[in-house]
This record gives C-alpha cells, structure tokens and sequence, in this order.
C-alpha cells in the first residue's frame, strides 16, 4: 500500500476503532525496509549536556569533524526538549520527562542552534535521528492540565506514573503515564513527531521504550511519518522482533548482558553461539540489530564497561561490531576511555584528553565501511562458528558473503590462546586488520589469540585503507 494510502487508512482505523487492538504476535515479522546510506552505517549516541562544558549545541557542533573522521555515520540525539521542573529528579532532571514536544530545552541553545547542528552534520555526511519520549510526559507539560484525558488515572482521579509488568507503580515519578486507549494520544504525539521533520530536517527517531505503546500506533506514527518525508530511519528501544515492521533497527540488550558475562567470567563464550543462533531464528535477516557495550542507561546505573568487562571491553566491542546483522554503537566518552559514570540529572562533562582508544574504534569502523561482508541486516555475510578448542574463553566465528569471508576471533582469558580451529571455508592468505600481518590458513589449524584480545582477519586481495 502506498504510503498515503496506507495513512489515510490508519486515520479511519483511528476514528473508528472504540479501543487498541490486542498486541498478537505476528507470525513472520516484517521489516521496514532501510534507507541505502545505512547499511553499514555506525551510530553514536550523543549526551548533549555532558559532551562540552557548554553543554550547547554550538559547542557540540565544533565536534563534528572528529567524530567523522572516527567513523561515526548517525547521531542519535538524547531528548533535546525542555525538561520538567514539576517532580524532577536531581537539579537539571531527566532527559526523558518533556514538558514541550515542541520546543528546545533553552539549557542547549535556541530552536535555531538545533537546525544549524543538524546542516553542519548533514555537511559532513552524517544523519541526524531525535531520541522521542512517547510514552509518558513530564507533569508540567500543558497536556496534563489541557487534555487530562491523555493520561492513566488513578483511582482518585490523579495521573498516574508508569506501571511495571505488573501493574505497579514504578519509581519513575518524575513522569507522567500516557494511555494510547484514547486516540486523540495518536494523532497529537505524531503531530509532534511530525512537527520536528518538517521544521528542523532530521533523519530520524530513537524510540525511547518503544514496548509502551501499542504496535498499532507504531503502525500508526510510522505511515504518518513516512507520508511526510521518505528514506527516515527509526531505532526502537525494544528487542520485539514484530516492531520491526514499522522500525529498521532494534536492540541487542540480550547480548550485551551475556558480553557482560562473558567478560566477567560468569558463563562461556559457547552461550554466543546458542544466542547467535536463536536470534537467527527470531529476527529476520534484514532487521538491524544495535548491539554495544555501552549507552547512556549502562553507563550511568550499570557502570562503565570498564567496570562491566575489565580488560575484556575491547574484546566485547568487536563481537558488537562484526556479528551478523550487528548496527554497532558507541556512547558519548568510549572513545576517549571514559572511566566514570556520568550523573544522570546533574552536569558532568566528559574529559576528552584520553585519545588511546580511538584508532581502535576508528579502524573496526572503517572496516565496517569496507567490506560489504560486515554490512547490516540482510546486506551482510552469514555467520558460521569455528569449532575450536581454546576453552570456554575463546569464540570464533567467519562472516563470508560470495567470495569473501572475514574470520573474528576474541579470547576473554588472562592468557594467550592457541586455538586449534577446524570447518573454515576459504583456505589461504589473510591480513590481520590490527596490525597488517600476514597470516596463512588452511581448513584446520592453528591461530593465537592474545590474553584479552581479538584477531579480525580478513582478505588481503581487497584495499586495506577505507
């Protein structure tokens, strides 16, 4: 159905329909097809307030060079709206409780700073995707005195915060709950969404708890959106394979709780493969799914991946960045080694002098870039196990696409590992991409892999520079 078509029929659905559809799951998840320019794009999550001291779009700005000369292809913006001032947490408040879906938090500048960002970024070849809070609002925001009705009441008539799986109140009081039964939440939050793509040219969404709301007003905001501008791209906050119907990436918390013990020691790097192969199952080939060490939740409650991973953090990252359907991710301060948790509600700038991480993270993704046979989702090489006998420390694994095949290789013990591998495909002379060495493999033999460490393989036959 034709976009337009297809919205006009999801406005009469809307209009008619008394209350939300039952969340069935569907048999065989469709996906929305991704725009060309992101199938082997990098995405960068960017903390406005902790990346200068400024804490301004203008200062952000001055960053941009850097972070495309690092690889990065896609900003994703945390909530860049006012914050409320009615229950909030800490001295600034949270990101994610929006008193004005409309407006900019005047903290990062004025509307004009956040449309000259996303030029200059757009100047330099990257997109630019809006992190978007839908399922609750601050208690400030006019809506809660305005259209009353939008949210969940409690029994006494006050609004209600977000509830947990079952049923209780959370400790999220600094937000109020929308209830997506009433329509008119529809058509004003896609408005809204709307609002931004008309008037300051971004790329695209991060869904903020993107299991919320109904899929049906995923459905919804998507065909609205799409009949607004074509080629945007949607990240969902979810690992639901059915919301990759209406979302080109999703997701891989599932793997990076597993990297996080993994690296810790606390399970086998043999449970990759059985999650490897049951996301093969459950995901379709052509979804994206955004795997990463860290993010702005990790970082802040969970601990930096130096914490999580001790010297396995780089080990973790390169799974992140060469596993099938893999949409790699870096935080704001991973690639200056940020060893602090950054505060949530108050201000806390990264320090940037720290630049011994970033030819590590620059080189995985210029080969990202390189060779198709890292690519994203569908456009990627399968992933096929190397049966080795380095031990419960050690995963391997070829990524190969016609005729090429890259062969990773991390080992998460205090030692180095030689691996005694058999089943690979394609025999012959490979290139460390770390270090440019020559390495000659036949089907079955032997490979070292350093205590900590990783070896990324691949085929010497193509450019070695991006």
């Amino acid at each position: 159905m034709r976009p337009l078509a297809r919205l006009l029929a999801l406005v009469l659905l809307v209009a008619a329909a008394p209350a939300v559809a039952q969340n069935a799951p569907a048999a065989a998840p469709r996906v929305h097809a991704p725009p060309a320019w992101s199938r082997n794009a990098v995405i960068y999550e960017v903390n406005v307030r902790q990346f200068t001291p400024e804490g301004t779009f203008a200062a952000l700005q001055k960053h941009l060079p850097r972070l495309k000369r690092l690889g990065v292809d896609v900003l994703w913006l945390m909530p860049v709206q006012p914050i409320g001032k009615l229950n909030r947490k800490g001295t600034l408040g949270s990101y994610y409780s929006i008193s004005n879906y409309t407006a900019v938090n005047p903290e990062f500048g004025a509307l004009a700073d956040f449309k000259r960002f996303v030029t200059a970024a757009h100047g330099q070849g990257m997109k630019v995707i809006l992190d978007w809070v839908a399922n609750h609002t601050s208690f400030d925001n006019p809506w809660t005195s305005e259209h009353k009705e939008y949210y969940l009441l409690r029994k006494d008539g006050s609004i209600s915060v977000p509830l947990d799986e079952n049923g209780k109140e959370t400790d999220w009081t600094d937000v109020a709950q929308l209830q997506f039964e009433n329509h008119d939440v529809w058509r004003a939050m896609t408005s809204a969404m709307r609002w931004w793509v008309l008037n300051t040219g971004i790329d695209g969404f991060r869904q903020d708890h993107a299991d919320g709301p109904p899929r049906a007003f995923w459905d919804y905001a998507r065909a609205s959106i799409d009949s607004t501008r074509r080629g945007m791209f949607w990240l969902a906050e979810s690992e639901d394979p059915n919301l990759h119907a209406d979302f080109e990436a999703t997701y891989g918390w599932e793997l990076h709780h597993l990297l996080n013990d993994v690296a810790e020691g606390k399970k086998s790097a043999a449970e990759l493969d059985a999650y490897f192969a049951k996301e093969d199952q459950r995901f379709p080939r052509a979804a994206y799914r955004m795997y990463f060490t860290s993010d702005h939740d990790e970082n802040s409650w969970a601990g930096t991946e130096f914490e999580r991973m001790g010297d396995n953090y780089r080990a973790a990252f390169v799974v992140c960045a060469t596993a099938e359907q893999s949409f790699p991710l870096l935080y704001t301060g991973q690639e200056a080694s940020m060893h602090k948790r950054l505060r949530f509600f108050e201000k806390d700038t990264v320090d940037w002098s720290d630049t011994s991480a970033v030819g590590f993270y620059r080189s995985l993704f210029q080969l990202k870039h390189r060779d198709t046979v890292l690519w994203n989702g569908a456009w990627g090489g399968a992933q096929r196990k190397l049966e080795t006998d380095g031990g419960d420390r050690v995963y391997a694994f070829t990524r190969s696409r016609g005729a090429q095949t890259v062969l990773v290789a991390v080992n998460f013990g205090d030692a180095t590992a030689r691996v005694k591998y058999t089943g690979l495909s394609k025999s012959g002379r490979y290139t460390d991409w770390f270090d440019r060495t020559t390495v000659k493999l036949g089907a079955t033999g032997t490979l070292d892999v350093p205590a900590h460490g990783y070896r990324v393989l691949v085929d010497p036959s193509l450019p070695l520079k991006k």
